[in-house]
């Protein structure tokens, strides 16, 4: 069922669109980067090392792959409105635990909500995104969704180092104004209209791991790499990227490695604004291409110890991986059937959030035995070759849905 965006309901009265669920979107996954800046002020307060931050972090990454397991289709049955609701409950309570936190327990504990808050987002509101654009306004809404998805997670650093930086009680302020913004978002869902057909009444969950309909499958794979492939450079620099920076580079300024971060997501969302006019079918190895030469920068920063080569890594790399993933997610989503979308939704997020966890730990394992920045040309050069190779098939093989 589609929904226009504007659209009246019985009663007359106006509900909002798309935009509107771009920014509830938007809002969730900005909780989910939030301590991206704020690690290295964890560490001194509870000590821990490098190798535990990043295992902080995937366990955000695999909450996200659990709930999109177990209920990346549950939006398809129940509808999109209650999902998203649940998503905001998530994001809430897992400010809170970061709120009280006194030690790892809560912190954990706050990364696995706001990783069940993302599994939720993810599928259900890239959906309802899709779902609330008239016929006309596909393919905006289309970037809509991306760009709230990539532009939501570069504004939590953000935001989180300008207030840690220059605002008092930096571990407490952007957790705050972050619950003020998720109340916000609530009262927009509860307004937006409802795109599922005929919705149920919450019925049983059914997992449905990774399953993806017949018709999709040539597009998905190819897709689901390049995504991987893109994840796993997003996920260096929300988790990798700001100790660097402090530990081999003497910054030591939380604005700067909050900025360090939105860089790579702002270049993925000017990046997925230029898919449209490239077309999907040239953007996926294109994308692919420009991924590999930011990642050959951020390797020549760590040898050469130069932030401003990191910047353009950043910049680079992120606007190759929002090239691709933009035209991936229009394949799989363009591909998969309006009663199916939610759940290859779910299933296309469970290979990209895999990409953003698993190397990361790995970098994290491998930075305690070898250094952080030998830990770092390994994985660029792994991933280097994940992307190229993603690239090129993709090249010789144009996606069916291309």
């Amino acid at each position: 069922m589609i929904v226009r965006t504007g659209a009246v309901n019985a009663v007359g009265g106006w509900r909002p669109g798309y935009p509107a669920a771009a920014a509830v979107f938007a809002i969730g996954m900005a909780g989910t980067t939030l301590p991206t800046p704020l690690y290295g002020l964890y560490q001194e307060q509870i000590g821990f090392s490098e190798l535990m931050v990043t295992v902080v972090f995937a366990v955000y990454a695999v909450a996200v792959i659990t709930v999109l397991l177990v209920a990346g289709n549950y939006s398809d049955e129940v509808g999109r409105r209650p999902v998203l609701l649940c998503a905001m409950a998530l994001s809430a309570a897992s400010a809170g635990c970061f709120l009280l936190q006194s030690g790892l327990p809560l912190l954990f504990a706050g990364r696995l909500l706001s990783g069940g808050a993302a599994g939720l987002l993810s599928g259900a509101a890239t959906a309802a995104i899709i779902e609330l654009a008239p016929p006309g306004k596909k393919a905006r809404a289309g970037f809509a969704a991306t760009a709230a998805n990539m532009g939501g997670l570069g504004c939590g650093p953000l935001l989180s180092g300008l207030l840690a930086e220059y605002a008092p009680w930096p571990l407490m302020l952007p957790f705050w104004v972050h619950l003020g913004l998720v109340a916000v978002a609530s009262a927009i869902t509860w307004f937006l209209p409802e795109t599922v057909a005929e919705p149920k009444r919450w019925p049983p969950l059914k997992p449905q791991g990774l399953t993806v309909p017949p018709e999709v499958k040539g597009v998905f794979a190819p897709a689901a790499v390049a995504a991987f492939a893109g994840f796993a450079l997003l996920g260096l620099f929300t988790a990798v990227a700001p100790s660097f920076a402090s530990q081999t580079l003497g910054v030591h300024n939380l604005a700067v490695a909050g900025g360090l971060a939105f860089s790579v997501f702002l270049a993925s969302t000017v990046g997925q604004s230029l898919t449209q006019r490239i077309g999907t079918r040239l953007a996926l190895p294109v994308g692919c291409g420009i991924l590999v030469v930011g990642l050959m920068l951020v390797a020549a920063s760590l040898i050469a110890e130069s932030l401003v080569l990191l910047v353009l890594g950043a910049l680079c790399g992120g606007s190759g991986q929002g090239l691709a993933f933009r035209a991936a997610l229009t394949l799989v989503s363009g591909a998969a059937p309006a009663q199916q979308r939610g759940g290859t939704i779910s299933a296309f997020f469970v290979v990209a959030y895999a990409g953003i966890s698993l190397p990361v730990v790995g970098v994290g394992a491998m930075a305690t035995w070898i250094g952080l920045r030998e830990a770092g040309l390994i994985f660029t050069g792994c991933v280097m070759l994940l992307a190229a190779g993603a690239g090129t098939y993709a090249a010789r093989r144009p996606p069916t849905g291309a």
